[in-house]
């Protein structure tokens, strides 16, 4: 099967560009080795290759492209197939635009395309190339730093304090995890995540059971999480839960179980954040929107929990607007390297922005992905990177710190 990859990437500062020649000599004989063609684009700074063969070769070509230590910052823009090559001369066709006039090197492409039918502007690969031609794509690429350029510093003082309190007899216990503001060094909120009491995974204890008794137990295990929040005093900090969506329309008086058990263990509804799950289907969106309404009118934050990973996320925009989303994590994992999951959470920001909803990237584990999305607009994080979840205790921070 034909496969066809697009990235971009950043020559290195001390890489001389007089090199350029011997690279691609090296790369047009292991190109046509593994059948692979192509085309290369060079601006005097950055990258920009179409490489197109069998899928295998092409991504092992790419994998042998990542690692070379010349260029840094590549982002996969496209990966696609097709039916024949666009660029089928042998190995790597070089084109050094600072050569080219910039009216004239579109048609100097086109002309050195190789496909039966005439290629065209509504061509995928096409348009990339002609954005990257016309240096219109500059806003949306964010330059990040090596992982190294930041160290993650643990607040020993929080560490010290953050000693595990007992949970009592429950069926259910809760890890926390903070929602973290970097720049500020400032916890957001913490989110409560329920466990198994004997450690078990909850799908394993949630497969056992009806849906109703799922529903009564998502809601009702709320009073445990209200019960660990009050002894761990978290006074001045938000508490986010979580709950399925159909658990506030299953449940008969869910909004009002979950009010009573707040005033109950000394909080306050304006101290809680409850998340709904995306990726649940909503069968009764008339009674949900609804327990929405009641939710926030008694003062209670609303957030969209795993928005991307459901079908649900932007027909819920349409019929409430949350106070928070949260991204789910398997778009913010290697955001920094893909093209596509960028301009998802580019869309999403502008989306967000035009609705005054704050964003939450969730999941975050490596400085390349936190850099990225701080510098696409996003302040508030959560993921293994700042503080892992830590059962029945709040866990101390690592915050960034700059090197140098």
């Amino acid at each position: 099967m034909l496969s066809t990859l697009i990235y971009r990437s950043h020559l290195c500062d001390d890489v001389p560009v007089k090199t350029l020649e011997e690279m691609v000599s090296k790369a047009n004989r292991l190109n046509e080795l593994y059948d692979v063609t192509g085309i290369l684009l060079f601006n005097g700074t950055h990258f920009f290759q179409v490489l197109e063969g069998p899928e295998d070769a092409v991504h092992t070509i790419y994998q042998r492209i990542s690692a070379d230590p010349r260029h840094h910052n590549l982002v996969e823009l496209m990966r696609d197939y097709a039916p024949a090559r666009r660029f089928g001369n042998t190995g790597m066709e070089l084109f050094d635009l600072r050569e080219y006039d910039p009216n004239t090197v579109l048609q100097a492409v086109f002309d050195k395309g190789t496909t039966k039918y005439q290629l065209t502007y509504d061509d995928r690969v096409l348009l990339f190339i002609r954005t990257f031609v016309e240096a219109r794509e500059k806003e949306n690429y964010f330059e990040v730093p090596p992982a190294d350029a930041w160290d993650f510093i643990v607040d020993e003082e929080a560490s010290a304090q953050s000693e595990a309190i007992s949970p009592g007899a429950a069926r259910w216990h809760y890890a926390f995890q903070p929602i973290i503001d970097p720049f500020s060094r400032r916890i957001v909120s913490l989110e409560a995540l329920m466990h198994n009491a004997d450690g078990a995974p909850l799908r394993d204890a949630f497969s056992q059971l009806s849906s109703s008794e799922v529903y009564d137990i998502d809601l009702k295990s709320k009073k445990q999480a209200f019960a660990l929040a009050k002894k761990l005093d978290i006074e001045g900090l938000t508490l986010s839960i979580n709950l399925l969506p159909m658990s506030l329309v299953m449940v008969p008086d869910a909004v009002d179980f979950l009010l009573a058990e707040i005033e109950e263990n000394g909080l306050v509804p304006e101290q809680i954040v409850v998340e709904v799950t995306e990726n649940e289907v909503i069968s009764r969106l008339d009674e949900f929107a609804t327990a929405i309404r009641q939710l926030k009118a008694a003062g209670i934050s609303v957030a969209i929990d795993n928005f991307g990973a459901g079908s649900a996320g932007l027909l819920l925009l349409t019929r409430f607007q949350p106070d928070r989303i949260k991204i789910d994590r398997n778009i913010i994992s290697e955001v920094h390297k893909s093209g596509p999951k960028q301009a998802i959470v580019q869309a999403v920001i502008k989306c967000c922005s035009s609705l005054e909803i704050a964003i939450t990237a969730e999941g975050v584990e490596k400085p390349e992905e936190w850099m990225w999305l701080e510098a696409a607009g996003i302040y508030h994080f959560q993921g293994p990177l700042f503080a892992a979840p830590k059962l029945n205790a709040i866990p101390a921070v690592a915050w960034p710190e700059k090197n140098g």
